[in-house]
């Protein structure tokens, strides 16, 4: 069930230069469709086959966001239609997406996810690990993929003040980054809990779910 007058309430907020991406993982096929018809066209999920099961269902213009971790035995599955892989984590996954998207005919934007809250569950790189991946992925030949930004998921705590230094964290790293390359133009943190936080920390891009479509169950 959408919550419409939260979402137009967050689109309001958001205005014109935060891009928003609904995070519609175990959402049904109708509530997509609902939030759709309200115009939301971009939506996040975590999962490969839940992703491509509702892309077969839905219209063609939806803009799929994977957020979750990627596999990269799953890169294949979803190389022809993806709009933007929020999670790549090691220059192996680059590889296989460039590979997956050659295939394709296609240049596939990924952000580079880096590893900012304490949990050890959380993926992503530290900053020397990504400053190599970017140095590496320079010199090499991936053609068809397209690094356009980072992505950072803070500490799951209510200390908000130290959700606001993680995210500052990785806006400082964005920061050094933007000024090497003008291609980087995404800074996707902020989920439903953090996310007036993550924009007041320079986030360009929020993947909310539960404040648009309840909480999962």
């Amino acid at each position: 069930m959408v919550n419409a007058e939260n979402y137009k309430k967050i689109i309001n907020e958001l205005g014109t230069k935060i891009v928003l991406v609904a995070v519609s993982k175990t959402k049904s096929v109708e509530d997509i469709r609902e939030l759709y018809e309200l115009g939301q066209r971009d939506f996040g999920e975590n999962y490969v086959q839940e992703m491509m099961d509702k892309y077969e269902k839905l219209p063609k213009d939806l803009r799929w966001h994977f957020i979750g971790h990627l596999q990269s035995n799953k890169v294949k599955q979803i190389a022809s239609f993806v709009q933007l892989i929020h999670s790549a984590d090691s220059l192996k996954l680059l590889k296989e997406i460039n590979k997956q998207a050659e295939k394709n005919n296609r240049i596939i934007d990924c952000l580079l996810q880096v590893h900012i809250a304490e949990e050890e569950t959380k993926f992503g790189f530290n900053e020397e690990e990504l400053n190599e991946t970017i140095r590496q992925f320079g010199n090499s030949e991936m053609m068809n993929v397209r690094i356009v930004g980072l992505m950072g998921m803070a500490s799951f705590t209510d200390k908000m003040n130290k959700v606001r230094k993680e995210f500052q964290y990785l806006k400082k790293i964005y920061d050094k980054l933007t000024t090497r390359s003008s291609q980087l133009k995404t800074l996707s943190m902020g989920m439903s809990s953090d996310y007036r936080i993550a924009i007041e920390e320079g986030s360009n891009m929020v993947r909310i779910g539960s404040l648009i479509f309840g909480d999962r169950k």
